[in-house]
């Protein structure tokens, strides 16, 4: 796909019977934004319960504040060495605006704000997703249906993880790629991906491209074409049915899948429960151990060999400081020694010159007398 080439976007919440017939609000919130150069659709669905009373104000604040986040700073999220950082940073922003919230409603904390979610962000070529809970994220390409993030749940089917955690951001999965071969990006909360997705097959329905396609239509034809296929076929097919979010990012240009040539069915994926990872943590230890022994004695060899290079480098100073000091004290003894010599030495002169003069005197003398006399 081409840089400049023009990204479509929608999105959808709809309330699903279990809601509405009682008239209770819908819990999920969708957003979708194009600013900056940057394309931009966030789901998120409000944690079910009696408990989560106003999961449906927590679920808007999270799509608002991701998308705020990703229109101003993707080139800081895409760029970032440390994906820790995204993951914390992406966190507290959201926990923080829950936070703000809770005490404006005057509420004791921000667990009835809880929400999962989902988003994906598309700069140029460049691909941010980001998901923490259950729904699904799938690549739509020429050749077919692919997961980007599958149902994070917890300890059971009916249970997940929400923003509001406070170890969030270790169940925050982030995705930096290009949308390189991309047709369209589809995002889903479970009240859509339960009726799509086989957990026990990993497997996406074809309908999940079709769904895609109607984000080609124009963005009011394509709301009424989503609405009414999600009411008819999901929404309204059971009493029982959820809340229902839909966000497409679609390419167009892109080379379009054959929905009748996508699988419809495959085997089972099938779990070895004997294979946990605390059995794989048990494993390892051993070997751990050996290794933080390796480790622990390497860093007293280190210690050791800097405390002997220290001693060395002080014994060697002090030596060459007695050395300086004795050349220093000859220097002085030279210095000393070298005028005396000489003081001696002129004094010699002096006395040799002046018992010259005294023969001269003499002989001077013994002239006169000899003519004379």
């Amino acid at each position: 796909m081409k840089a400049d080439q023009n990204i479509q976007i929608t999105n959808l919440s709809l309330t699903g019977r279990k809601h509405r017939d009682k008239g209770n609000p819908c819990e999920d919130a969708s957003l979708a934004v194009n600013q900056e150069g940057v394309y931009v659709v966030c789901l998120s669905d409000g944690a079910g319960g009696s408990q989560y009373i106003h999961a449906d104000i927590g679920s808007k604040c999270v799509v608002q504040t991701i998308c705020d986040l990703m229109v101003r700073h993707f080139d800081a999220f895409f760029f970032e060495l440390h994906e820790s950082v995204i993951r914390s940073v992406l966190v507290a922003a959201v926990q923080s605006e829950l936070a703000i919230k809770s005490q404006e409603m005057m509420l004791s904390g921000m667990d009835t704000l809880s929400a999962t979610m989902l988003f994906c962000a598309v700069k140029d070529t460049r691909m941010i997703c980001g998901h923490i809970g259950d729904g699904v994220i799938a690549r739509v390409t020429g050749s077919g249906l692919q997961p980007v993030f599958l149902p994070q749940n917890g300890e059971d089917a009916s249970s997940t993880i929400f923003m509001t955690l406070p170890d969030a951001q270790d169940y925050l999965r982030v995705v930096r790629t290009t949308i390189d071969d991309t047709h369209a990006i589809v995002l889903m909360t479970d009240g859509i991906s339960d009726m799509v997705y086989d957990g026990t097959k990993l497997l996406l329905m074809p309908v999940v491209a079709r769904l895609a396609e109607l984000a080609a239509l124009p963005k009011e034809d394509s709301e009424m074409q989503l609405t009414q296929t999600i009411r008819s076929f999901i929404i309204d097919a059971s009493p029982l049915s959820d809340d229902a979010s839909i966000g497409i990012l679609y390419m167009p240009g892109t080379k379009v899948p054959d929905p009748n040539s996508l699988p419809t069915d495959k085997e089972n994926c099938i779990r070895n429960n004997g294979d946990a990872m605390r059995d794989v943590q048990k494993e390892i230890l051993p070997r751990v151990r050996v290794a933080q022994e390796i480790v622990s004695q390497n860093h007293i060899k280190t210690e050791v060999n800097k405390a002997t290079d220290t001693e060395g480098n002080v014994s060697e100073e002090r030596t060459r400081e007695k050395a300086e000091k004795i050349e220093i004290e000859e220097e002085e003894t030279t210095a000393v020694e070298v005028p005396v010599s000489q003081h001696f030495s002129s004094g010699w002169r002096k006395i040799l010159f002046a018992c010259g003069l005294l023969l001269l005197a003499i002989f001077i003398c013994l002239a006169i007398y000899y003519y004379v006399f």
